[in-house]
């Protein structure tokens, strides 16, 4: 369902189709996109003159509607909906609803994803199905209904996903995490291989340590069993970063912008790092 403001029936009829993507624009979906990475990418590709279809889970209603603002603020076209990529049936509702806002898909970047900070002998089980779910079944569901479409137009297309630096270097406490990243990037490979006659290119993109809520649970995790006081193990960690500063959304979100360009039509089947020089490849 799209996002619009309150008001008049005629109102309401304007901002859609305000929303709507030009005959011609290129069509991109960015899930988890309603903060964060997600967030950053997603307001990247608006200023890349993408129309923009932002999606979160329904919770995230608040933070879909301001990444759609702040694209239109900016200039730019984007629809808000909510998605839950664990469940294929809404993947193939989400790109539905690009199709039509813009009568096709171009790019689908399936950033949506979760983390875990827990030593493995105290994982619990739930917790383990539950990352697997979201950062495998999630991407799985997304690559193929993304594809689905685009094969279906034609035409080729995009499709990134989100890996990590622990796809090629695991951290301690996040080891469920890293193997659902190294699970991407495996997955990324493989699509990259089946879909590339059908002018379709596949890769993921690789953060390193960025100033997310995510590194701050793993520096509060760290601190706890390392005795450190709050922001000594994130600034530990940040001292392997060769170009001297942890990340921001935006670093990323430059990877991507470049993955979803014409510029990278003779790259795929790549998780690119974007990490400062932690992890050379």
């Amino acid at each position: 369902m799209s996002t619009t403001h309150s008001g008049t029936d005629d109102l309401s009829t304007i901002e859609a189709a305000r929303r709507r993507a030009p005959e011609g624009q290129r069509v991109a979906v960015v899930t988890g996109a309603a903060r964060g990475i997600g967030e950053g990418i997603a307001r990247r590709l608006g200023r890349d003159g993408l129309h923009v279809v932002v999606a979160d889970l329904p919770t995230m209603q608040e933070g879909i509607d301001s990444t759609v603002e702040a694209i239109t603020a900016a200039g730019g076209t984007a629809t808000g909906t909510d998605v839950d990529v664990t469940d294929e049936a809404s993947v193939e509702r989400l790109v539905a609803s690009a199709v039509e806002a813009g009568g096709h898909l171009d790019v689908f970047v399936a950033n949506a994803g979760i983390a875990q900070v827990q030593e493995l002998i105290d994982y619990d089980a739930a917790d383990f199905q539950k990352i697997v779910d979201v950062n495998i079944t999630g991407v799985f569901n997304s690559y193929r209904q993304a594809a689905r479409q685009m094969v279906a137009q034609g035409h080729g297309g995009k499709i990134i996903g989100a890996a990590s630096i622990v796809a090629f270097r695991p951290f301690a406490l996040l080891g469920p995490y890293s193997a659902t990243k190294w699970a991407v990037r495996g997955l990324t490979q493989a699509a990259a291989m089946e879909w590339a006659e059908h002018g379709i290119t596949v890769n993921a993109y690789g953060p390193g340590i960025v100033g997310t809520t995510m590194w701050d649970l793993i520096d509060e995790k760290l601190a706890a069993k390392n005795g450190q006081q709050r922001g000594e193990a994130l600034a530990e960690n940040a001292r392997s970063i060769h170009l001297g500063r942890v990340s921001v959304p935006d670093d990323v979100a430059r990877m991507v912008s470049y993955l979803a360009s014409e510029d990278s039509d003779y790259v795929t089947g790549q998780t690119m790092l974007v990490d400062g020089g932690i992890q050379f490849s």
